[in-house]
């Protein structure tokens, strides 16, 4: 599954402020930025980065006076109750999305532990059954995020613009793009997280063999790959020390991204929140 960002282009008024500009470069250089489901951490990374600095780019919108003047006028008062509730939502999303990442973290650690301290094959499996049984549960919440997300951004936009004041039409407008850019790439890392753990039984001698020289043939090559998958891989082959030792080599690499990731949330997050407040204060004066 390929996600691009798809972001229409966005009619400003003559004489754009050097905010609105900027709001249009990042929107644009977003919308350059495909992930697909078996892309690294790292690409999930830098699109949620960029996302930060579209919202700090909207910060300064909503901080000009030109912009909460014709915002506390509450003229499109569907339009704002719209843009309010998605924010509440993706904040939700956002939410959840740090918990998930935590209790992988969480799972993570414990596996890595339990691979220093092994006393044997049969706690070894033991261990990458419950590891896998986590994977399983995650997966299944995952995908009813995404079925959120993907409810929530058929809605965004549904409310018609009101024309009178061309700069109010504008700034709804960006913030709509804002949400909808903002939705999938919350989707690109829920897609990401809820990649396939081990294949179906019946074929998994082969496969697992298959995969586990992929991950090899990655590893020397240095190719952008999903780290989920890595792990997945090498989990299946974890017969002797030595495969044990690439089991946590990966691991310790899905663990930094996991890092990675939540940082980048926990970023976000903060200015979701800044930019909902500020919004809610221009309204409400």
């Amino acid at each position: 599954m390929a996600c691009k960002y798809h972001v229409r282009s966005i009619s400003w008024p003559s004489r754009s402020h050097p905010t609105t500009q900027r709001i249009e470069e990042e929107l644009n250089k977003l919308n350059k930025c495909e992930v697909s489901s078996n892309s690294a951490s790292g690409s999930i990374s830098n699109s949620l980065s960029g996302l930060e600095d579209l919202y700090k780019c909207m910060d300064d919108l909503l901080n000009l006076a030109s912009t909460q003047q014709v915002l506390s006028r509450n003229e499109n008062e569907k339009c704002l109750d719209e843009l309010l509730d998605g924010s509440v939502r993706l904040l939700d999303v956002c939410s959840i999305g740090r918990d998930i990442l935590l209790r992988f973290r969480e799972q993570v650690e414990a596996l890595q532990s339990a691979f220093r301290r092994r006393k044997g094959d049969s706690s070894i499996e033991s261990s990458v059954a419950t590891f896998n049984c986590f994977r399983k549960k995650m997966k299944k919440d995952t995908k009813k995020l995404i079925a959120s997300l993907k409810q929530m951004d058929s809605k965004l936009g549904a409310s018609s613009l009101l024309d009178q004041d061309q700069h109010l039409s504008a700034v709804i407008r960006v913030m709509r793009e804002v949400n909808v850019i903002n939705c999938s790439i919350f989707q690109s890392l829920l897609v990401f997280l809820s990649t396939s753990s081990k294949p179906k039984q019946s074929r998994w001698s082969l496969v697992s063999k298959l995969m586990h020289r992929g991950v090899i043939a990655c590893e020397e090559k240095q190719e952008n790959v999903n780290e989920i998958e890595t792990v997945d891989a090498a989990l299946s082959q974890v017969s002797d020390s030595e495969k044990v030792k690439i089991a946590q080599k990966r691991l310790e690499a899905l663990e930094m991204s996991i890092d990675d990731l939540e940082s980048c949330l926990e970023r976000l997050s903060r200015l979701l929140i800044k930019s909902r407040a500020s919004l809610l204060n221009i309204i409400s004066q």
